[in-house]
Parts: structure tokens; sequence; C-alpha cells
């Protein structure tokens, strides 16, 4: 059970089943509970991302998550069949810019060790997370 699939259609109110399936994962994984939401919400703003800029708001292109639990991480990575994104405008507003929205990125990179973006597929994009699992307790 070290890797799970997970494809779902671009519709903003399945985003509640991936939301369900990142907290079960990194509850499975040890993340304390503030990781967890952390992790969750990382996540759910990715996908809200693809949804609004690589599928300007389709609701029925194919999103896939890969979950993969390796010895020392969680990863997702997220692929989209979309728009290629310029990797150069993948950026949060200024946290003194005091507006609702646009700070996706910045809870993405918060909450994650590691995110990366690629755009070299031949067609759409793939984010790849990782969290590093939380230190083993020596007794």
């Amino acid at each position: 059970m070290n890797d799970i699939e997970l494809r779902l259609p671009s519709n903003p109110k399945l985003l509640k089943i991936i939301r369900a399936a990142v907290t079960h994962l990194c509850e499975i994984c040890g993340f304390a509970e503030d990781e967890r939401n952390a992790v969750t919400l990382a996540v759910d703003e990715a996908i809200a991302n693809i949804i609004k800029h690589t599928y300007n708001g389709e609701e029925n292109k194919p999103i896939v998550i890969f979950f993969r639990m390796l010895d020392d991480r969680l990863q997702i990575v997220l692929r989209d069949f979309g728009d290629k994104l310029d990797l150069n405008k993948i950026k949060s507003r200024d946290l003194n810019d005091v507006r609702p929205g646009g700070l996706g990125v910045h809870f993405i990179k918060s909450a994650m060790d590691e995110v990366y973006y690629d755009n070299s597929l031949e067609v759409g994009n793939q984010l790849t997370l990782a969290k590093y699992l939380p230190a083993k307790k020596e007794n």
C-alpha cells in the first residue's frame, strides 16, 4: 500500500474527496494534526489552481493524483492535461497586500518541504510535493 492513484474530474465539488484522502494518508504517515491540516490545505490549493489556471474553470477535465509513501517522506504528484504553465508567473502575492485570494502558492511552499513544477511534459503540467516524515522516536 505504498502507492495510490486517484483520478477525478476538475470539479471543485470533488475536492472534499481529495482532502479526505490527503488527511488520512498524513495520519497513516504519523504527521501531527497541524501538519496534516497544512499538507491538506497545500494540496487543496494546488488542485484549485489547476482547475482555475490550467483548465480555466472547466469541471470535466482529468486530474490525476499519485500518492507515494516512501521511507522518509510522503510524496504527492498532481498531474493535469491543461494549458502549459509559465513557471516564471508562479508566485505568491506580497503578504503585505491584504486582500482575499492569491496566497495559494505561499500556503503550498510553506506547508511542503519540496515543491517542484514541471511543464516539460508533452501535454499539461505536473506538480510534485513532498513532506518529510516526522522523526521516529527512539525508546
